[in-house]
C-alpha cells in the first residue's frame, strides 16, 4: 500500500490535508529560524512548492529528495550563470529597478536551462523553475545568499524526507 494511501485511510482527505499542511509548516519553520538566527535568507519563495509536494504527494517523482536536490541545484547555477553572464551584477533586481531586456533574456533563459538539464538527468522538480528566477532575476545573488538558498534547499529536503519516511515509512 501506498504512504498516500495509508494517510487516506488514516483520516481522510482531512487527515491528508492535516498532515500536508502541518508538516508544511513545521519544515518551512525551521528553515525560516535559521534564517532568523543566521539572518540569512532561509526562507524564500521556492522552497513552498516543494514542502507542499514532499507532504502532498510524496510518492511523486517530482518529490524524491534527490529531484529536489538536484532540481534546485541546476536553478541556483543556472540563474547565477544568466545573471552574471548577461552582465546584470550591479543592477537593481527586476523587481526593483523594473524588467528590462537583459532581465528578460536571463529569466527565459535560466529556466529553459533548468528544464533541459532536469530532463536530460531525469529529475523533475518543477519548483526549482522558482530557484532559478529568484536569482536570474537579481533578488538573491551575492554569495552568502546563494549558499543560504542552498543551506535551506538541504534543510528542508532532509526534514521533509527524514519526516515521511519516519510517518509514512520507507520513501524513495
Amino acid at each position: 500500500m501506498s504512504s498516500r494511501a495509508v494517510v487516506r485511510l488514516r483520516g481522510g482527505r482531512a487527515g491528508s490535508a492535516v498532515y500536508a499542511a502541518g508538516l508544511s509548516l513545521v519544515v518551512l519553520a525551521l528553515a525560516g529560524a535559521v534564517g532568523l538566527a543566521l539572518k540569512q535568507p532561509w526562507l524564500f519563495p521556492s522552497l513552498g512548492p516543494t514542502v507542499m509536494l514532499f507532504f502532498e504527494s510524496p510518492e511523486n517523482p517530482s518529490s524524491h529528495p534527490r529531484n529536489a536536490l538536484i532540481g534546485h541545484g541546476v536553478g541556483l547555477v543556472a540563474g547565477v550563470v544568466c545573471f552574471y553572464g548577461l552582465g546584470l551584477a550591479g543592477q537593481p533586481p527586476a523587481p526593483v529597478g523594473g524588467l528590462t531586456v537583459p532581465y528578460v533574456a536571463a529569466g527565459v533563459l535560466s529556466v529553459a536551462i533548468t528544464t533541459a538539464v532536469l530532463t536530460l538527468l531525469k529529475a523533475p522538480h518543477p519548483p526549482a523553475g522558482a530557484t532559478t528566477l529568484i536569482v536570474s532575476l537579481g533578488i538573491l545573488t551575492q554569495p552568502v545568499q546563494l549558499l543560504a538558498m542552498a543551506g535551506a534547499i538541504v534543510l528542508i529536503t532532509i526534514a521533509g524526507w527524514g519526516i515521511n519516511a519516519l510517518l509514512l515509512g520507507r520513501q524513495r
